[in-house]
């Protein structure tokens, strides 16, 4: 009778994108056996290249704040340890306020968000406009200025995560989808693909906005949505300014609005639509680029006349409470939950994977067991993150 040649691993990984793959890299490095699997072509097909780039530990929200500052760390040393220009570029955000509301929110969290360690200030008008030169200083009352955040280039960033996981011993598997999941007991021991049968110690869901329909296979509802957002890059300028400007008012189709300038001297900018638009849907609309417009030159007059290059639409994996889901679920062992990064999986990235990395390894320090704590997919979702 024949035995069953097994396929093992230590750590399986559904999804190469912009959490599975940092993931992979931060686990192949740690000596883990690392399987990735992912139903595209190539890394970052998915969600990952639909992405503008900005990086930041500016939230309202202790584990977010820690999950940015890590993953800071790591894209702004990267090019540094590995050679690989990711195009990063240290410009900062600033939350800019044109109401007394916003002004007010802002300006309360500053003290709190210093205790945790951020580098953040409130800046009056005056202060703002010397950072922000170009800006519209009609109305405006002030904002915040985090000179720490910034930006890369996602799907470069994920092509050199990639390179260097399998330098490390990754394997990654393309255009292979799971069908299924296998169980020992109780315990989630494998996966089912339409191409084979894989058995690990850990099966990781990095899946984005399909992480919901996979747990689904195993009986299991994730509260996460996919939400479409749409963005557009115009030709390149001389340098005009360098933080991510965010912009928190309300206007009719949208709930904010922010952009910035790419190191190529290109505006990239994009809006949270309202009411939200669920789904995956990622043909570009003809209502996006008048409003964005609108508000592009309301904010930064000086780019009336500049020529929109390309517009697109991508999706944000959206939990009721705007912060990631990300842990074990009890009663599935072996089975964790990396999802529902609400259009933040690029800069976590690398912060979640140090951090799953160190789960797998069992090597938690006291702030990764409050991040896992506060993100637990156990957790009521009824605390909303103000800066999301």
């Amino acid at each position: 009778m024949a035995i069953e040649n097994k396929k093992i691993y230590d750590v399986i990984i559904i999804g190469a994108g912009s959490i599975g793959v940092p993931t992979a890299y931060f686990m192949a490095k740690a000596g883990l056996k690392v399987l990735v699997i992912e139903m595209y072509s190539s890394v970052g097909q998915a969600s990952n290249k639909h992405a503008i780039g900005g990086i930041r530990a500016t939230h309202s929200d202790p584990p977010k704040i820690n999950l940015g500052k890590r993953s800071i760390d790591v894209f702004s040393n990267w090019q540094n340890l590995h050679g690989d220009d990711i195009e990063w570029r240290q410009g900062g955000y600033s939350y800019v306020a044109y109401q007394e509301e916003h002004a007010r929110l802002l300006k309360n969290l500053i003290a709190w968000q210093q205790e945790h360690n951020l580098n953040i200030s409130w800046l009056g008008k005056q202060d703002l406009l010397a950072v922000l030169p170009n800006l519209n200083p009609d109305h405006l009352i002030g904002g915040t200025f985090s000179p720490g955040d910034g930006s890369a280039s996602p799907l470069i960033s994920a092509f050199a995560f990639h390179k260097r996981a399998v330098e490390s011993g990754a394997a990654f598997h393309f255009n292979e989808s799971v069908l299924d999941f296998i169980f020992d007991g109780s315990r989630v021991s494998g996966i089912i693909t339409d191409k084979e049968k894989y058995y690990s110690k850990v099966v990781i869901n990095a899946a984005g906005g399909w992480a919901k329909p996979l747990s689904e296979k195993i009986g299991l509802e994730v509260p996460v949505e996919p939400d479409s957002h749409e963005a557009a890059i115009t030709e390149p300028v001389m340098r005009l300014f360098d933080p991510m400007i965010v912009d928190m008012r309300a206007y009719p189709g949208s709930a904010n609005f922010y952009f910035y300038q790419h190191p190529t001297g290109k505006i990239i900018f994009c809006m949270t639509p309202d009411p939200p638009i669920w789904g995956t849907h990622t043909i570009a609309s003809s209502e996006f680029l008048p409003r964005a417009a609108r508000r592009l030159i309301e904010l930064m007059p000086v780019l009336k006349y500049i020529r929109v290059r390309r517009v697109w639409r991508g999706t944000y994996p959206m939990t009721p409470d705007g912060s990631p889901i990300i842990g074990n679920v009890d009663g599935l062992d072996g089975y964790l939950l990396a999802a529902g990064m609400c259009g933040q999986g690029f800069m976590f990235g690398p912060g979640v994977g140090q951090l799953l990395t160190n789960m797998v390894l069992d090597n938690l320090d006291e702030s990764d067991r409050v991040i896992l704590d506060n993100l637990s997919f156990h957790r009521n979702f009824d605390v909303i993150e103000r800066l999301k």
